[in-house]
């Protein structure tokens, strides 16, 4: 007797709960996309997008947020003014973002390749000592090999000074005497 009346009373529960779920929410009033609408003269369901808005995700067609020409090819000067604030900043997001991998000095062997991360190519190389300075922003933005992308990390003005920090550091290694202005060369000899 009591075994029935506990079936019947789990059967009574699920009932219960099984009545508040309706046909009706399915099929509830709503707009498909890009179905006509009698709610709207235009009888259109997608409304126009207001002037001058930027969908989120969209990364914009300028160069200093594409990293390339018009023509579509990767830009090889800066499109952003350059300033010593400018390198300090990208020193500083590169220190932050970049430098675990590449290290501080840009040659591809930072913390996390010493334990165990394949290594990233040298900044010092000649493939991308001539490399565009495009080629670093977009890099940095849809990321490379092993590298993710860091757009959603980074802002744009930032890719660009980083950009213009790994130029530094390529020069820094890779500088001639000739390219120290005369009145600073002395500074440089050895001193006796």
């Amino acid at each position: 007797m009591k075994r029935s009346v506990s079936i019947l009373s789990i059967a009574l529960s699920s009932l219960l709960l099984l009545g508040g779920c309706r046909q009706g929410m399915y099929d509830q009033a709503k707009a498909k996309p890009l179905s006509l609408s009698p709610f709207f003269a235009d009888h259109a369901s997608a409304r126009p997008l207001i002037p001058g808005t930027i969908p989120r995700e969209w990364p914009g067609d300028d160069p200093v947020s594409t990293g390339k020409s018009e023509d579509g090819k990767l830009l090889v000067t800066m499109p952003i003014p350059l300033s010593r604030e400018v390198l300090e900043r990208g020193r500083e997001r590169f220190e932050i973002y970049c430098a675990v991998c590449h290290d501080r000095t840009g040659s591809g062997r930072g913390m996390v390749v010493q334990r165990g991360f394949p290594p990233p190519p040298s900044f010092h190389s000649d493939r991308l000592r001539q490399a565009p300075i495009g080629h670093f922003f977009d890099v940095i933005t849809h990321g490379y090999g092993a590298m993710y992308p860091y757009a959603a990390r980074v802002e744009p003005q930032d890719r660009w000074a980083i950009a213009a920090y790994i130029r530094t550091l390529q020069l820094s290694q890779n500088a001639k005497l000739d390219d120290v202005p005369q009145e600073h060369r002395p500074d440089l000899e050895p001193k006796s």
